[in-house]
């Protein structure tokens, strides 16, 4: 008996193929997301660390809060930018998961196919089991006389 092909399997072979970008890409975000979270982090300590000396002359004091301002900004663009990667982090793991859901659909529907070929093969087999037993019953009876008596 030919067993007849899932008809679905190039479309599943392209959802795992989706489902395998669509991870790497998750991880390559999320990785991106924490570069970012360390940076703003790195600026933020960066910005807290910093003490102006008590005394300055007027140019080095106004230059000295251009660089914090300037220092306070490039922390906060950095945040921001932190927490932009992390939405895109999210947004990229959940195209992932559906992605598997795509996936997880498809395979269930292969195994079902899976299920139903063998269902097909062993009943196959029981009607031909079922033949042969009833084939040899067929010739070994002698037309209802029953056993032949021999002593």
């Amino acid at each position: 008996m030919k067993r007849a092909a899932f008809r679905l399997q190039p479309v599943l072979e392209l959802r795992r193929t989706q489902e395998r970008t669509a991870a790497a890409a998750a991880a390559a975000a999320a990785g991106a997301a924490e570069d970012a979270d360390r940076r703003a982090t790195e600026y933020e300590t960066a910005l807290t660390g910093a003490v102006l000396p008590r005394s300055l002359p007027a140019g080095s004091f106004v230059a000295a809060m251009v660089l914090l301002r300037t220092a306070a900004t490039d922390a906060a663009d950095a945040r921001s930018m932190a927490t932009a990667s992390a939405e895109q982090a999210e947004a990229v793991r959940a195209e992932w998961t559906a992605a598997a859901q795509r996936t997880k659909a498809l395979e269930r529907l292969a195994e079902r196919h899976r299920q139903a070929q063998q269902r097909a093969a062993d009943l196959a087999e029981e009607r031909a089991a079922d033949d042969l037993v009833t084939g040899r019953a067929g010739r070994t009876t002698d037309g209802g006389r029953g056993p032949a008596w021999t002593e």
